[in-house]
């Protein structure tokens, strides 16, 4: 039995957290969020990305597949595509675009 971090874990330490946090801030990234910040949405990007997910559904199921897993990947709660859908159509995608620039450099 592995006793260790998952590889999506791993990968998410070399990510620069507190940069996030202030972007976030700075941008207004969660004005008017309440339940589905967007560290919670890059997480689920960024695990759809690395996993090959191909639509909101595949996410869903693969993320919650993981149930007992999740928290320790860094997600708050369970992950629902109607929340992932909703909070895509409302954030700006110049943010997430933004976001990208920035951790690029």
């Amino acid at each position: 039995m592995n006793a260790g971090k998952t590889v999506f874990a791993q990968i998410l330490e070399h990510f620069p957290s507190h940069e996030f946090g202030e972007f976030v801030k700075k941008c207004n990234g969660n004005h008017r969020v309440r339940g589905f910040p967007c560290h919670d949405q890059f997480l689920c990007l960024a695990y759809a990305q690395l996993t090959y997910r191909e639509s909101l559904r595949d996410i869903e199921t693969c993320l919650n597949s993981h149930q007992e897993k999740l928290y320790h990947n860094g997600f708050r709660g369970q992950v629902s595509g109607s929340t992932l859908a909703d909070a895509s159509e409302k954030r700006d995608c110049r943010f997430i675009r933004t976001l990208l620039i920035i951790l690029s450099s």
